[in-house]
């Protein structure tokens, strides 16, 4: 017999042997669940409902912002962080002063962090609001909650950017019909480290835009040809952001009304086929191409002293093309707003 199969048959165990078990393991104790058989878990989960925070408990509380050499990475200084998209109802007052409108609210805020320092307390960026809840809400009191931040917070600088749809009363154009047009807005405020104070508006204005080239193109097939055409026409929006100045207020239903002023054909809410006509007629009268829409709100918002600045990007969702056209314009004021915004695929509507 060759050697390996005397080898594997010394291996095989006879039918009299047998085969000792596998030793078995140690019942195991978890943390925090319960192995069939074992022990009862490490730690105890329950929630003590009837559990009263004592002063003394409180101040036993840890508090990483007291920790040493506790921060990674770079130790250098962070320009912002805070929070995002907390959302609360607010309180903002019509310009008529009879309308009280409360509006779900979608804050941004953030401060400025020195390099020796762990972090901020995110909740009280929070509470600023909830402790001034009651209150209008304006670029003004946009400013106070900035210098909340800074007395509370301890920043040197700090940015809020608060996220509403406001609503605002528009008439038909000729049925009489009303109805309630949304506009998305924000208030922004900025304070730097020397305790200057900026405030901004920002409203998105949704309208139609009715191609001049288009429009000569159909009246031309029209004339010579007599070919009934339709100009393309598309809805479009501009997305509008003033900064005032010094002590200005400015309300926003003046500044749409600055931006109506300036493209005309606002979309409609309540609309008859007495209304549909009319709309029919206002873009024939008021054809534009984006770069038209652009200069036509630049010359409204010009002429208020109470705007210091301004930043228009507009956006024509091309039913001709299937890329959209844009433009952006500024005030261009020395050091002011830049024509830098590329956020465009936020202008679809």
């Amino acid at each position: 017999m060759p050697a390996q199969k005397k080898s594997a048959a010394r291996r095989k165990p006879s039918a009299a042997q047998s085969v000792a078990p596998a030793p078995q393991p140690a019942s195991k104790t978890m943390y925090l669940h319960r192995v069939a058989g074992g022990p009862a878990p490490r730690i105890r989960r329950a929630y003590d409902a009837n559990f009263a925070l004592s002063p003394a408990y409180k101040a036993s509380l840890p508090d990483m912002m007291e920790a040493v050499d506790a921060i990674p990475g770079a130790p250098v200084a962070i320009q912002q962080v805070g929070v995002s998209n907390f959302k609360l109802p607010l309180k903002y007052r019509a310009a008529s002063g009879r309308a009280v409108h409360t509006l779900e609210t979608s804050v941004t805020g953030t401060v400025s962090l020195e390099a020796h320092l762990k972090g901020i307390n995110m909740s009280r960026i929070v509470r600023s609001f909830y402790d001034h809840a009651d209150e209008f809400v304006s670029p003004g009191f946009v400013a106070k909650i900035l210098q909340v931040y800074r007395r509370d917070v301890g920043a040197l600088a700090a940015r809020i950017r608060l996220d509403f749809s406001y609503p605002m009363r528009q008439r038909a154009l000729r049925s009489g019909l009303e109805g309630w047009q949304y506009y998305d807005a924000a208030f922004l405020g900025r304070i730097d480290e020397k305790g200057r104070v900026r405030r901004f508006i920002e409203l998105d204005f949704v309208y139609s835009s009715a191609c001049p080239c288009s429009a000569e193109l159909s009246e031309h097939a029209r004339d010579l040809r007599g070919v009934y055409a339709i100009p393309h026409n598309q809805r479009s929006k501009a997305r509008v952001l003033v900064e005032l100045a010094p002590s200005a207020e400015l309300r926003l239903e003046e500044l749409r009304d600055h931006v109506l002023r300036g493209l005309v054909t606002e979309t409609q809410v309540m609309v008859k086929r007495e209304d549909e006509q009319a709309f029919a007629e206002l873009n024939g009268a008021h054809i534009k191409f984006v770069e038209d829409a652009a200069r036509l709100v630049y010359a409204e918002l010009a002429q208020d002293a109470r705007i210091a600045d301004f930043q228009v990007a507009c956006s024509h969702l091309e039913s001709l093309h299937s890329h959209d056209a844009v433009s952006v314009i500024v005030k261009g004021v020395p050091g002011g707003l830049s024509a830098d915004f590329d956020a465009f695929r936020t202008l679809v509507c």
